[in-house]
């Protein structure tokens, strides 16, 4: 099993397909880097050398970000909103949506599960 940017890769898929269990690498950039380090796209990981491990592991590294910085940057981009008292700050605050989506039904992922109100029936 290989490990690059802390996470565990899985041996029996396709190296592009694998990449994209890092936080912050989606099918692009997967594509990218396999081109950057000249690997076919229907190599296996478990088929990988070590130095072709490493070369994707410093490409990562040197190129993007990814996992813990990431998310860092994110919660921070997120904490800045909120001090600011942007819109949007305020949305995340309040647990809401924050892309202009509608509340008056829907957003269960947002709001969390529904909570019954008594005397509402008539």
């Amino acid at each position: 099993m290989a490990r690059i940017a802390g996470v565990n890769i899985p041996t029996n898929k396709r190296v592009v397909i694998a990449l994209q269990y890092i936080h912050g690498i989606g099918a692009k950039k997967a594509e990218e880097i396999c081109e950057k380090v000249h690997i076919p796209a229907d190599r296996r990981v478990a088929q990988l050398t070590d130095s072709e491990v490493l070369q994707i592991r410093e490409t990562i590294d040197r190129d993007y970000q990814v996992e813990g910085d990431l998310r860092r940057e994110v919660a921070i981009n997120i904490k800045r909103l909120m001090d600011l008292g942007a819109y949007r700050g305020l949305r995340h605050r309040r647990g809401l949506p924050v892309h202009g989506q509608r509340t008056h039904t829907n957003a269960r992922t947002r709001k969390g599960k529904a909570k019954a109100i008594a005397g509402k029936k008539k």
